[in-house]
Formats: structure tokens, C-alpha cells, sequence
């Protein structure tokens, strides 16, 4: 089966983004196949390279990225919802005349077109909200 994941929280307020990783990781160990994961609301704080998360708690963020790097999974973080809440790549920061780039790789600003692809695409569409 094939899935597209949608995270609407972030990991200082919202277990959500926690019980998404585990689902995908749960899903790729039974063999099922993530389309994608978008980020969309506040769910796009875990790609803020410049959030560290406290001594002893995990990294929500990290954990999303080395979980992407090693099964190939695409992170994709809503643009107007990033630029709200100030997450800029490279390339919206120079659009955008701001001093410097915060978006975490692998993740990587899309438009919602992106998502709605995914669902369509996706055999089920799972969105963990705040």
C-alpha cells in the first residue's frame, strides 16, 4: 500500500509529529510504500534547522530527516505556511531579501499542489493533526 503523510503540528505543543514518525516507520517495516510527507501549519517548525530541541528530549526535526535519508522519502513543507512562520530555504530567501536560509535538508518548500498530488496518488492519505 502506498501513503501520504500529512503532519499539521510541531513537536513543542503537539505529540503529532511523533505519532506520524511511528506510523511510517511502522508502515515501511511492514512493507508499505510513503509517497510523501507534508508538512503543512505548524508542522513546518520541524524543518527550522535553527530550533534545537532541549537536553534529554528527542529532535523531532532530526528524526523526521534521517528517517527520509534512509528510506528515500520526500519532506515537503508548505510554502505560505513556512513563510509565516519564518522557514526559508536558500532560494525564498534570496526572494525574499532576508539575511539567511533555515530550512533543514532533506526537507523542501512546495506548494500545496504537492500535497493534493499525493493524496491522489497515495492509496490512503493519513494527516496527524495538532
Amino acid at each position: 500500500m502506498k501513503f501520504a503523510i500529512a503532519v499539521h503540528g510541531d513537536a513543542t505543543n503537539s505529540e503529532s509529529p511523533h505519532s506520524a514518525l511511528r506510523f511510517a516507520r511502522a508502515a515501511v517495516a511492514k512493507g508499505h510504500q510513503i509517497h510523501r510527507v507534508f508538512f503543512y501549519h505548524a508542522g513546518v517548525n520541524l524543518a527550522n534547522s535553527l530550533i534545537v530541541a532541549p537536553q534529554g528530549e528527542p529532535d523531532a526535526g532530526d528524526d523526521w530527516a534521517r528517517f527520509a535519508t534512509e528510506n528515500g522519502i520526500e519532506l515537503a513543507v508548505c510554502i505560505a505556511a513556512a513563510l509565516r512562520r519564518g522557514v526559508l530555504s536558500e532560494q525564498e530567501s534570496h526572494r525574499y531579501d532576508r539575511a539567511a536560509a533555515n530550512l533543514k535538508a532533506p526537507f523542501q518548500i512546495v506548494g500545496l499542489g504537492q500535497m493534493i498530488e499525493a493524496a491522489i496518488v497515495a492509496d490512503r492519505f493519513v494527516t496527524f493533526c495538532a
